[in-house]
Formats: structure tokens, C-alpha cells, sequence
């Protein structure tokens, strides 16, 4: 095991970035300060090989270019919140709307284009802090957040804790992209996704959660039973249209806040299989549908269809739906998550 520090780049105000690789013989990872970002995941395929099954960037400038949340910490709450607005503790709160001007996408990037703190905590663990102060970006509260990165053998461990001085809502995650052939493959559609989720929610047209908790049964939303990710994904179906192919969040079987397999995919040409658990109730499929050619490592397209996320989350919208798992933090009750990516090869 050992970690590298080295230096990935200075931002335009002249503060300077830095890169963070945990290595051990099966898994290397390297993961950013701006915005906590991972952007490298070295794991090896079916004969051996280390690939990097992760879309990203090479240097500071082409990420602050082109960057569609490659690999970022989300925050002060990932996915979105519909109107901008919600009511907490008797209160109208609203924040930036960054979507449309209808919608509040990701906490509007605050915690994504932030400069976060790094420190080693041995030779296997890198941990992350921002602190994002009352009202940022209209959020109620300041919130001390915390980001820790361990390598495991062939796990990536990614536990999330933010402390708030008063009531709020807080959402985390990492936007990572995967091509588990390897960024420079091509398209996600012959990989063989497993859900672990019989219900998911609906979305309208805007992608903003319609307050339903649907049945994925005998719909191209169910992958219970594994199927590639482009088998259905063009299919005669609202909900396809309104995403322009999957991005939906499932609500996992068996939610009880304890470690849950989530989801598992994998590779077709590679032989890389990857598994996802979480101590949250559900995970976003994202199918890279808005992915536009962006340059990316090795200068390579980053085209349409050519990454997925799988984001583990609180559901999006919870503030402004009571039926869903709550999602309101306090000194009292800090917000703590664990999500663990498990890399096989067969």
C-alpha cells in the first residue's frame, strides 16, 4: 500500500491543486482536491491488465473546461430539489436554481467546484474536509463535511460525514462516470446491469421526481434480473423519453440504513465486474445520455452513452416529499454514509 501526492494543476485565483493516488496490487485510485474528485480507478480485467474504468481528465485545465461532474463530491445536496424551494421546520427556504431555472441540480456545484483539504490518515486512507458556511447557495445552516477515501484490497471505500449547527437537509455523493471496459472503449450499452430494487421514482419531463414510488415490474426500469443497459434504453416508454434514456433513482430492497448490495455490473469485453453496496436508501442509474464529446484523458471523446453513474443518495426531491426516507440532519443527528465499490474480474 502507499499514497503519492502530486500536483494536478493551479486554479486561476493561484491556488494550487493536488492529486492523490492509493495504490496497492489490485486497485489504484487517485482522487483530486477540487471537488474531492475521484479520477482514476486502475483495476484489473479478466487476463490481468490494469484498466482505467473511469471517464475523467488528465489536467486541471481540461477538467475546469469540460467537467460534467466527472467523479465530484455532491453537495449540500446531490440530485434535485423541484421549484429551487422547500419548507424546513416551519420555514420557505429557497436556493439556486441552476437547472432550467426551475430546478436546484446538486446543491447548484457549490461542494463540486470547491477547493477541498486533504490529509493522509495512513498509507491506505486519504480524508477530505470543506466547510460550507450558513446560507450557501440558499441552504440553511454551515455544515462541516468530511469525505474519506480508503483502498481495501480490491474495494473503494467512500464514507461521508457532515456535521450542520442547526437543522438542514444534506444529500451527498460522488458523480463518478464508469466504463468498466475502460474509458477509452466506447459505449456502456453491452454492460449487464443488476438493480437490487423492485420500485424506482418516476420522473416528469423536467426530470424532477413526480412524488410517485412506482413498480419497475414488466417496465424497461426493471433490472432485477440483470440485462444489458441497451436493451430497453431506446424502448417506447415515457419514462425513457423524459430521461432521454435512464437517469432514475431505485429504491433498494431492504433499506434499513445498514450495508446493502445496491447494484452490480459487468463489462462485457473486459471481464470486470463492479459491485455497489450503500448504507442509503437509493442509487441513481444515469446512462451518460447528455455526454457530448467532451475531450477527456488521452484526449478522447467523451461521447454519448460512453459512461453510467451509479450514485447512492437520499431520493431526490425528499424535502418536498414526507412519504420518502427523510433526510434532515442536526448537531444532534449528523449525517453519516458508507457506499463501498467491489471490483472482481471473471
Amino acid at each position: 500500500m502507499s499514497i503519492a501526492k502530486t500536483n494536478y494543476g493551479i486554479m486561476p485565483s493561484g491556488e494550487e491543486v493536488f492529486a492523490y493516488e492509493i495504490k496497492n496490487n489490485l486497485v489504484t485510485a487517485s482522487i483530486v482536491t477540487l471537488g474531492a474528485a475521484l479520477n482514476k480507478l486502475l483495476v484489473k480485467d479478466k487476463s490481468g491488465n490494469f484498466r482505467d474504468v473511469l471517464l475523467g481528465f488528465d489536467n486541471l485545465h481540461d477538467r475546469l473546461s469540460y467537467s460534467d461532474y466527472h467523479g465530484v463530491t455532491v453537495g449540500q445536496y446531490c440530485n434535485r430539489i423541484k421549484g429551487g424551494k422547500f419548507v424546513l421546520c416551519g420555514k420557505l427556504f429557497n436556493v439556486e436554481k441552476n437547472e432550467n431555472n426551475i430546478t436546484c441540480l446538486h446543491g447548484a456545484g457549490e461542494y463540486s467546484s470547491a477547493l477541498w483539504k486533504a490529509k493522509e490518515i495512513d498509507d491506505k486512507s486519504v480524508c477530505f474536509t470543506y466547510f460550507s458556511p450558513d446560507m450557501n447557495n440558499g441552504f440553511p445552516g454551515s455544515v462541516e463535511n468530511r469525505v474519506t477515501y480508503t483502498l481495501s484490497e480490491s474495494d473503494l471505500i467512500i464514507e461521508y460525514d457532515a456535521v450542520p449547527d442547526t437543522e438542514t437537509i444534506i444529500n451527498l455523493t460522488n458523480h463518478a462516470y464508469f466504463n468498466l471496459n475502460g474509458y477509452d472503449f466506447g459505449t456502456i450499452l453491452n454492460h449487464t446491469l443488476t438493480i437490487n430494487a423492485d420500485y424506482y421514482i418516476p420522473i416528469d419531463k423536467y426530470s424532477i421526481p413526480t412524488g410517485d414510488i412506482a413498480s419497475v415490474k414488466g417496465t424497461p426500469l426493471s433490472f432485477v434480473d440483470g440485462k444489458k443497459i441497451g436493451k430497453e434504453i431506446d424502448a417506447d416508454a415515457v419514462q425513457l423519453k423524459n430521461g432521454q434514456g435512464y437517469d432514475h433513482n431505485f429504491c433498494i430492497n431492504g433499506y434499513d440504513g445498514t450495508l446493502k448490495t445496491a447494484a452490480k455490473v459487468k463489462g462485457d469485453e473486459s471481464g470486470i465486474e463492479l459491485t455497489v453496496k450503500t448504507t442509503l436508501p437509493g442509487i441513481q442509474f444515469y446512462s451518460g445520455n447528455f455526454l457530448n464529446g467532451m475531450k477527456g484523458k488521452n484526449n478522447i471523446s467523451m461521447e454519448r452513452r460512453t459512461g453510467f453513474c451509479l450514485e447512492t443518495q437520499f431520493y431526490p426531491d425528499t424535502p418536498n416529499n414526507a412519504h420518502f426516507p427523510p433526510c434532515v440532519f442536526s448537531p444532534e443527528k449528523p449525517y453519516k454514509s458508507k457506499t463501498v465499490y467491489s471490483f472482481s474480474n471473471i
